[in-house]
C-alpha cells in the first residue's frame, strides 16, 4: 500500500513508522525539514520538504498514484483542506483527517471527512478507566462513535439474570464469554461470576452506563 503523511510532528513520525514495519511504501510531507527528525532511525520511507497545498510537492510525493492519505499536521484547517482535496480532485481512496482541536471537529465534518480527535478520544479513555467499576472499554472506532465495552460478571451477581443486574437501555449485547468459550446469551440465563459480557451502547445509553456505574460504587 502506498501512503503519504502530511505532517511529522510525533504523530506523524508514528504512524509512517508504523506502516514502514508493515513494509507499505510511505511518503512523509512537511514544510520543516528539521521535522523528519522525529522519524525512526530506521525508516527507510520517503520524505518531501516543501508546502503541502503546493501542487507541486503532492506531485513530488506521487500522489496520483497512492492508495491512502492522513493529514495530522496540528493545524485542523491543513489537515480539512489537504484531505478535501487528496479525497475529491486525486480520489485518493483512502483518507484520514487528524481533529487537533475538538472545537475545530465541524470543520472536518461539514467537509464529509473520517476524522480522528486524540484529544475527545482520548480524554472519554480516561475518564472511562477512573471508574472503579467491571466495565471496561475495550475497543472504540473512530471517535468513540461505536463503542465495545466489557462487563465481567463479579461474585455477588452470582446466578442472577442479566436483565436484574444491568439496566434497560439502548445498547445491544454483542458477545458473551464463559470459561472462554462464546455461548449464546438470552436475558433469562442464570450468570456466574467470571463471565464476560460485551455491550455496545449508543451515546444516550452510554450516559445511562455511567450512572449505573455511579449508582453502583456508591451503594
Amino acid at each position: 500500500m502506498r501512503v503519504i503523511i502530511v505532517g511529522c510532528g510525533r504523530l506523524g513520525a508514528d504512524l509512517a513508522y508504523r506502516l514502514f514495519q508493515r513494509e507499505h511504501d510511505v511518503t512523509v510531507i512537511d514544510q520543516v525539514a528539521a521535522a523528519f527528525d522525529n522519524l525512526h532511525s530506521r525508516f527507510r520511507g520517503r520524505t518531501v520538504e516543501g508546502e503541502v497545498l503546493n501542487q507541486d510537492v503532492l506531485h513530488r510525493a506521487g500522489i496520483e498514484h497512492t492508495d491512502g492519505l492522513a493529514a495530522v499536521t496540528n493545524s485542523d484547517t491543513l489537515n480539512a483542506v489537504v484531505a478535501h482535496v487528496a479525497r475529491t480532485v486525486y480520489h485518493v481512496p483512502h483518507v484520514v483527517a487528524r481533529n487537533y482541536n475538538p472545537r475545530w471537529k465541524p470543520l472536518h465534518e461539514a467537509f464529509g471527512l473520517q476524522a480522528v480527535s486524540s484529544t475527545t478520544w482520548g480524554a472519554q479513555r480516561i475518564e472511562e478507566m477512573l471508574y472503579e467499576a467491571e466495565v471496561h472499554p475495550v475497543w472504540s472506532s473512530g471517535n468513540g462513535v461505536v463503542d465495545l465495552y466489557e462487563f465481567v460478571v463479579p461474585e455477588h451477581c452470582q446466578g442472577r439474570l442479566l436483565r436484574e443486574i444491568l439496566p434497560a437501555g439502548p445498547y445491544v449485547v454483542v458477545a458473551f464469554t464463559r470459561a472462554g468459550q462464546s455461548i449464546a446469551l438470552t436475558r433469562e440465563l442464570p450468570l456466574e461470576a467470571g463471565d464476560v459480557i460485551y455491550l455496545s451502547p449508543t451515546p444516550e445509553g452510554r450516559e445511562l452506563l455511567r450512572s449505573w456505574l455511579t449508582s453502583q460504587q456508591r451503594a
